[in-house]
């Protein structure tokens, strides 16, 4: 399958992670979730909350101040398009065009931002996104489903071919209603790149954070935080 990709913060480790974030989710099996605690009208509210602007999503993803020392934000870089190949997965090409390798998810209402830390390659990138909550579960639950019903797949971005690997993580118990999380490595020209991809619902809120495994279990429950606050 050949489609058009953006190529995002991460170069093309985000544009590839974006396949699960155009649909969402890396594994053959539906992603695990759980729910809060909420009844009634708090319920209620939180699932049916109206989408917050991108502007003041803006304002919600983290800065190098809530990361510590040593992180620089990225400069995002000039939008560019590659012809992209994927093969060896029916689950991503059933998707079609920009679900299987889109840069960003679909959603209307978003903001991103991505650092490096400490001079190194470790890199660490927030999405959020704002729709209903069906619109961001169903979305996000069909991406990563069919990432993870490929384990392995190949793309080919720019002529440059591209071995993928995925893997299903348990979902971070606890925070928000559902969560999603998988464990993507990138081998291309004897180097390989592992890069962790979680997804945090919350409510009408997405929360997803990507980079270095360390680097996104040091800063999720920051990022989740962060983005869910009413103050």
């Amino acid at each position: 399958m050949r489609v058009r990709v953006t190529t995002t913060a991460l170069g093309i480790t985000a544009a590839l992670l974006a396949v699960p974030a155009c649909s969402t989710d890396t594994v053959g099996n539906k992603p695990d979730t759980t729910s809060s605690a909420r009844t009634g009208k708090s319920a209620n509210a939180a699932q049916t909350a109206a989408p917050l602007a991108s502007a003041t999503l803006e304002t919600r993803l983290l800065d190098p101040s809530d990361l510590g020392s040593g992180y620089l934000r990225k400069q995002e870089r000039p939008t560019q398009h590659d012809d992209v190949d994927v093969i060896g997965c029916p689950a991503l090409s059933e998707l079609g065009g920009d679900a299987a390798t889109g840069g960003t998810l679909t959603f209307p209402h978003k903001a991103k931002a991505a650092f490096t830390y400490g001079g190194s390659s470790s890199e660490v990138a927030e999405e959020l996104y704002s729709a209903s909550a069906n619109k961001l579960s169903d979305g996000i639950g069909r991406i990563f489903d069919a990432m993870t019903g490929c384990p392995t797949y190949q793309v080919v971005s720019g002529g440059t071919p591209i071995d993928m690997a995925s893997q299903k993580l348990p979902a971070p118990r606890g925070l928000g209603d559902e969560q999603w999380s998988q464990l993507l490595t990138f081998s291309t020209a004897g180097r390989s790149t592992v890069v962790k991809q979680t997804a945090i619902r919350k409510g009408s809120l997405l929360v997803i954070v990507s980079g270095s495994p360390a680097l996104v279990d040091r800063h999720l429950d920051k990022a989740l935080a962060k983005a869910t606050t009413t103050s």
